[in-house]
């Protein structure tokens, strides 16, 4: 089948948690067969591909303001696939959803990817909101199969909307570790192995970085890494870059590849003390890497069943610390079950969709 996807900002090593989910199953589902074609945001794609393992690329300009890039994208993404005579338009998140309705006029077969209730993110104004809650309605009433990433999302589907037909749990996944050292890299940042707790996240106010750079203050034999930045540059990262600055924290900037996988091999902590998830791939990722890990006591991390001494009351920097101090004197993290969570298999479903089999929730 010809699949063409939209609502991610694009594929490979774009910074974003729509952008790796897509990075991992879009190739593996070229792998098994399909034709898949993802449109990218001109913006956010320099690197003069067309395409990747096996992935076809088609880059579609749209304005670079939050505001408006998404629907605007979508709108071109959708002609470009009725132009085409795609088999199936896959599009991911509420926003681009708004465009579902469309999609069907131009004939097109839509399966919509639920990554998580974007309008509960701090960023957006009551406006962005409104048609963001807007976006979710139209997706879930106008696609012809939805994809949600979590038990949470689906109870979220049926209770809001009373949609249960053609509604497919498939978790977000997580690819093998990669364990590796970058002794140059680490020596370029002053850290040493295992002495440091990590943070990695975009630098946007729901993921509450600004709790974790508090909780840290005073922490002695640790450094705080934060490993990300911000789509735009706005005054929360810029006060969130001024005050972990100032507190000794090590900023790492948009980072992938072997650097990112040092990072996680070698963290002695990864903290996510965020408001608002979907199903955390980060977490997932530092779950991967056998980690110790604290994360904020939301419904979509608790529903990844970590121990109870793993969660903290979200927004409490005195829980987060004390949570801290107590994963930092323990031995040795749990032992996670990470089978659920296997690429493989999120393809293999994903591709049952497509082809309207009966998939076990």
């Amino acid at each position: 089948m010809k699949i063409v996807v939209t609502g991610t900002r694009g594929i490979p090593n774009i910074m974003g948690g729509v952008e790796t989910h897509c990075e991992q199953l879009f190739p593996r589902l070229a792998a098994m067969g399909e034709d898949v074609t993802v449109v990218r945001r001109s913006a956010y794609a320099s690197d003069g591909l067309s395409e990747w393992n096996g992935v076809k690329l088609k880059d579609i300009p749209s304005p670079k303001k939050k505001a408006f890039e998404a629907l605007v994208h979508t709108f071109r993404a959708v002609n470009y696939a009725a132009r085409v005579k795609a088999d199936i338009l896959h599009i991911n998140a509420v926003g681009p959803a708004l465009l579902a309705p469309y999609a069907k006029l131009r004939g097109l077969r839509v399966v919509f990817t639920h990554h998580g209730p974007d309008y509960d993110r701090e960023k957006w104004g009551r406006a962005a909101k409104l048609m963001l809650r807007l976006g979710e309605r139209l997706g879930v009433k106008y696609a012809d199969d939805v994809i949600v990433i979590s038990e949470v999302i689906r109870k979220l589907v049926d209770d809001k909307y009373g949609r249960t037909s053609r509604v497919h749990l498939i978790y977000n996944g997580v690819p093998s570790a990669e364990i590796c050292d970058e002794p140059d890299y680490f020596s370029s940042l002053g850290i040493e192995q295992g002495k440091y707790i990590l943070g990695m996240s975009r630098f946007v106010p729901e993921k509450r970085l600004h709790d974790l750079v508090e909780a840290c203050r005073g922490l002695e034999g640790y450094k705080l890494v934060l490993a990300g930045d911000a789509d735009f540059e706005d005054d929360y990262s810029r006060e969130l870059k001024e005050s972990a600055q100032a507190e000794g924290a090590v900023l790492t900037g948009f980072v992938r590849g072997r650097k990112l996988h040092s990072l996680l091999s070698h963290a002695a902590l990864y903290v996510l003390p965020s408001s608002h998830e979907g199903l955390p791939i980060a977490l997932l990722e530092a779950m991967s890497y056998g980690l110790k890990v604290v994360v904020s006591d939301i419904p979509a991390n608790l529903e990844v069943g970590l121990p109870e001494s793993s969660y903290f009351r979200c927004g409490d920097v005195g829980a987060l610390r004390l949570r801290i101090d107590e994963a930092l004197s323990l031995p040795e993290a749990p032992v996670y079950d990470m089978t659920k969570y296997d690429w493989d298999g999120i393809a293999a479903r994903t591709k049952a969709v497509y082809e309207r089999e009966d998939i076990q929730q």
